[in-house]
């Protein structure tokens, strides 16, 4: 409990991110639920200010993109709804803090925010992983192409070896006996 808020779990905030038009968000009746407010609420909020939210901020759903966010899951706790819900970047969440005032919104962005920067750290740090195993396959592949010549040219000394060395006739002086 920070400042008399009750704190949430990060794996609540971390299983309310989802992947969309290839960017990590989070839903307007998400972020709703954990400010503690109406998801209403926080769309009349969000038009009294849109000029704050350009596209890149904020998007709503299609059809398309909801029903399939919606097929992942089992059972929804989401219910019917007559709009597509809204979709927030990280920056979207940022702004979301200059237009909410209240305490728990301003603690629950903070943590969001900080969930967001360990989530970009961690594929950073996977990306520099994946780099360094790909050095790595690249030399074993040319460690393996160069045991395959060494194993070629032992191959060659040993078939040398099993053929039968022709019989030369000796160079030099003869002697008489």
């Amino acid at each position: 409990m920070e400042n008399g808020l009750i704190a949430i779990p990060d794996e609540i905030v971390l299983s309310k991110i989802y992947l969309v038009r290839g960017l990590k968000v989070m839903l307007d009746r998400d972020l709703a639920e954990l400010y503690g407010v109406e998801t209403r609420r926080l769309n009349e909020q969000l038009s009294r200010n849109i000029e704050r939210f350009p596209h890149d901020f904020m998007f709503q759903l299609n059809n398309d993109e909801w029903s399939n966010l919606k097929s992942q899951f089992a059972t929804s706790s989401w219910g019917g709804s007559r709009k597509l819900p809204f979709a927030f970047t990280e920056h979207g969440v940022l702004m979301l803090s200059s237009i909410l005032s209240s305490k728990q919104a301003i603690q629950v962005n903070i943590q969001i925010i900080r969930i967001f920067t360990r989530v970009r750290q961690m594929l950073t740090d996977h990306t520099e992983l994946r780099l360094e195993i790909e050095k790595i396959k690249k030399k074993l592949d040319n460690q393996d192409k160069n045991m395959e010549v060494v194993f070629q040219y032992i191959d060659e000394l040993l078939d040398k070896k099993d053929q039968p060395v022709p019989k030369k006739d000796l160079i030099g002086y003869k002697l008489k006996s």
